[in-house]
């Protein structure tokens, strides 16, 4: 199997829709679809059921899932060690969930005037991990959001945003021009997988053990809200579709848009990160 298969295979089960899938690895449908189907056969199953609303896993495709995440995750820290060893220049980014924030833009522009002979990589994870790899090694710094587990990790703050409740457009509660966490108390949120840093689920639990359908992707939990009229937080200003609502939450922490990385990192290029994101952010 080749590792360009497997990313292709990984990001269609992630988003369980082909389209989605092909828009996030910047190609075009057809081709991602013909490198599944290989991959399907040279597995010998199916990894997918298919339906015109998009795609499932298959038992064989969850196994698949696991096995794959590990190899590539491995990959990528075989990459960094040996990049290092090597004395290339470059610098690792991490970035969570939805790289459409301007500040992200602005930030992205203003490192590479002032680095233009580095090579910038990036890394873009999902929302079971919010250090994006710092604590693997396979990231430099870490664009993201807090709260976290903040263990043997420098943050720095670049931005705060409030944070409201994710609704269908068709729920009562998402006529209200504001509510509060226990207006939601009877209904099912969704969840994070198990193991995944306990402040951030809590975080975005309210604070309070839920139950609910779990997710991974920005796009699984406006799904999960849509299929399951569960309830889902997500900061303002997020672009949703006409299906979907966000009412303010009067009684939420706001969010903080922060920059991460491993305490004692001395690398030069991961400071200059530092201080052009926060002066990136503060315009």
């Amino acid at each position: 199997m080749e590792l360009r298969t497997l990313r292709y295979f990984v990001a269609v089960a992630e988003e369980l829709h082909f389209g989605r899938a092909a828009t996030r690895l910047h190609m075009s449908q057809p081709p991602l679809s013909r490198a599944i189907k290989q991959l399907e056969a040279e597995v010998g199953a199916l990894l997918f059921a298919r339906s015109p609303a998009g795609v499932d896993l298959t038992p064989v495709g969850t196994v698949l899932l696991d096995e794959a995440r590990a190899l590539l995750g491995h990959a990528d820290r075989v990459r960094v060690r040996v990049s290092a060893a090597a004395g290339v220049a470059a610098i690792t980014v991490g970035i969570l969930g939805d790289g459409t924030d301007p500040g992200v833009t602005a930030l992205a522009a203003a490192y590479r005037r002032r680095h233009p002979g580095i090579d910038i990589r990036i890394r873009d994870t999902d929302l079971t991990d919010p250090t994006c790899g710092l604590r693997a090694g396979l990231v430099d710094v870490a664009l993201t959001r807090a709260p976290f587990d903040e263990t043997a990790l420098t943050v720095g703050a670049l931005r705060t945003d409030p944070v409201g409740a994710v609704l269908r457009a068709d729920d009562p509660l998402a006529h209200r021009d504001r509510l509060r966490l226990a207006d939601l108390n009877d209904r099912r949120w969704f969840q994070f997988p198990q193991g995944t840093d306990a402040v951030w689920q809590s975080y975005w639990n309210g604070g309070t053990v839920r139950e609910g359908p779990v997710v991974r992707t920005v796009q699984e939990c406006g799904q999960a809200v849509l299929w399951n009229g569960t309830v889902g937080l997500a900061p303002l200003g997020h672009d949703l579709s006409a299906e979907l609502a966000v009412v303010p939450l009067i009684d939420m922490t706001p969010s903080r848009v922060v920059v991460a990385w491993n305490k004692g990192d001395a690398n030069p290029l991961i400071r200059s990160f530092t201080e052009t994101a926060t002066a990136a952010y503060r315009r």
